[in-house]
């Protein structure tokens, strides 16, 4: 299957979707308040498993009925997943006595349950794993930056870690609009996604540097200019990027709909983050690096040699290639 996108001629539209997608984003993180969880802010997350059908109304009137008596109650969140029969509750940090009351009557006006996990985070514990998370997405950045600097140079570093920046922004922005709960597996899926991106920017990055040794012929003469080799570089593995993500992607949907409540924010931080990671390889740290050495790889009108225009599989004919 031919592809010709012309990205690197249509670099403006595509960059401008971008910056539309991470503007919406970053306005959706300041003028909505993070739905941050236990594991951030502190406090107690119970996690309840009923052997029926769970009765929503009666959990909630029950929990509504021990405010007087506890007041962290007030704050309380519920959620209710009816594909495993769990209930989860988030309050503020209770004492042992609190919890063992809110139990009881659990038990006693919603019929018996099965702990599944009770957990207790101080604000300071909070507060620590938000400082770890944001390190380790900052030790991520800078070890990418070493590996693509080595490995390419430091030109498609700054492309990728912008691209990967443009992920994490709109993966951000889409859980915040959602209001799903920020929690730890949101930052293990912010990770992945990162890990993910690179890769599919590194395949492209790779087959731009192949094609400009390859465009390279007789006393340092080129038939191509550095925008058409990105462009054929593009187009070269296009295909290939797309059948990877969705090979990808059914897994993670299927972990979206059977995953349950517990798994949700990790499930669709994954698939926001694949689906805008796999544009942003093509469509955003391409035209980045083509801006950003634009001219420097171009060729002298001089040293320019003509080609077929002909290709097969997306290379040029008169390359020596395997079909």
């Amino acid at each position: 299957m031919k592809i010709n996108l012309k990205v690197i001629k249509n670099r403006k539209l595509y960059l401008g979707i971008s910056t539309v997608m991470v503007l919406i984003s970053l306005i959706s993180l300041f003028t909505i308040k993070l739905n941050l969880g236990v594991d951030f802010k502190g406090g107690e997350l119970i996690q309840l498993k009923y052997s029926k059908k769970i009765d929503q109304n009666a959990v909630n009137s029950t929990l509504n009925s021990l405010i007087g008596k506890i007041p962290q109650m007030k704050a309380k969140r519920v959620q209710f997943s009816d594909t495993d029969n769990t209930v989860i509750i988030r309050t503020e940090q209770m004492s042992g006595i609190q919890k063992a009351k809110v139990m009881s009557e659990l038990k006693q006006n919603t019929g018996k349950f099965e702990v599944v996990k009770n957990e207790t985070v101080g604000a300071v514990i909070g507060k620590e794993l938000t400082a770890n998370a944001f390190q380790a997405l900052l030790i991520g950045s800078i070890l990418i930056i070493i590996y693509i600097t080595v490995r390419f140079e430091f030109i498609y570093a700054i492309a990728g870690i912008v691209a990967l920046i443009h992920d994490v922004i709109i993966a951000f922005g889409v859980i915040t609009m959602l209001r799903y709960e920020i929690d730890t597996p949101f930052i293990a899926a912010i990770l992945t996604i990162l890990g993910y991106s690179i890769n599919d920017t590194i395949v492209v990055f790779d087959r731009i540097r192949e094609n400009i040794k390859k465009n390279r012929s007789g006393r340092n003469k080129v038939s191509m200019s550095f925008g058409e080799i990105i462009e054929k570089s593009i187009n070269q593995v296009f295909t290939r990027s797309i059948y990877t993500s969705l090979t990808t992607l059914f897994s993670v949907i299927v972990l979206l709909i059977l995953g349950g409540d517990t798994l949700k924010t990790f499930s669709m931080t994954l698939f926001v983050g694949m689906l805008v990671g796999t544009y942003s390889s093509v469509f955003v740290a391409s035209p980045l690096v083509y801006i950003m050495k634009k001219g420097k790889d171009e060729p002298k009108a001089k040293d320019t040699t003509n080609h077929s225009g002909k290709t097969v599989n997306g290379y040029d004919e008169k390359d020596k290639v395997l079909v």
